[in-house]
């Protein structure tokens, strides 16, 4: 949990080299995997809680059963544990409200029909009501993730009276750049946020995740996270920065 100290030390990073532009007062953040959060957004949770708003998050699928040629939950039992585990660890550790894990499929959701996965989005929407949904990129290699944003648009649309300001998607390192790019449309982000006073949050959190990253030069490597928060920085002239594709904003007054 990050003490008051802490939480100080982030907040005075943030006056020094971040926008002043505020992302919303709730935030829910609608991932497909445990460590997706952590690698898609982690550093900007850190920022964004350090900053006073409360950010919360819905991992859907479960993790590490597609390792295998049957699911079977049993026998990852003891994984998942550990996994889940790891999740309320990285979430302390950023700073955010709450983490919640669903029991969808690794690597398996699409063998379940959309709309379930709808539905438990728009749950967690209806009760939480959030200015802000951040969520992954549509074009990832992934299924999961494309599938997780598909449920998450669509249990964004927008109606009369909808509480929902604004909706982002991030890009997750060994997905987002490994699409072929003649099947889906490329990330092309056009959010950026400044975290430079917060990427270390980011890393002990995947730290966190010690079975779910790789060794250098894998794309999911620690290193190869550090690497991309530069470029993503240099790219709009701030030292360390995550990139998120703005999918619809409503302006207020």
């Amino acid at each position: 949990m990050i003490n008051n100290h802490t939480l100080q030390k982030i907040k005075n990073c943030i006056m020094g080299c971040s926008s002043k532009k505020k992302i919303g007062k709730k935030i829910l953040v609608v991932v497909a995997h445990p460590d997706d959060e952590v690698l898609g957004c982690g550093a900007s949770i850190a920022k964004w809680a350090a900053a006073g708003d409360s950010v919360y998050i819905l991992i859907m699928a479960e993790g590490v059963t597609s390792r295998d040629k049957v699911r079977d939950r049993n026998i990852k039992s003891k994984e998942l544990s550990m996994l889940a585990k790891s999740a309320q660890q990285a979430c302390d550790i950023l700073g955010a409200k709450s983490v919640k894990l669903l029991d969808f499929p690794d690597n398996r959701m699409d063998s379940i029909d959309l709309l379930d996965v709808i539905k438990a989005v728009e749950k967690e929407l209806n009760s939480l009501e959030p200015d802000t949904v951040v969520t992954h990129h549509g074009g990832d290699l992934n299924i999961d993730h494309r599938i997780v944003h598909e449920a998450v648009i669509t249990a964004c649309r927008p109606q009369p009276n909808n509480f929902i300001r604004r909706i982002l998607a991030f890009e997750v390192p060994s997905s987002t750049e490994w699409q072929a790019p003649s099947l889906s449309t490329a990330f092309q982000p056009n959010w950026f946020e400044d975290v430079s006073g917060t990427i270390e949050y980011k890393i002990n959190a995947l730290n966190i995740y010690k079975t779910e990253m790789r060794e250098w030069p894998h794309a999911r490597s620690i290193d190869s996270v550090k690497y991309l928060s530069y470029w993503r920085g240099s790219s709009v002239g701030c030292k360390m920065a995550e990139a998120m594709l703005l999918i619809r904003e409503i302006k207020d007054d």
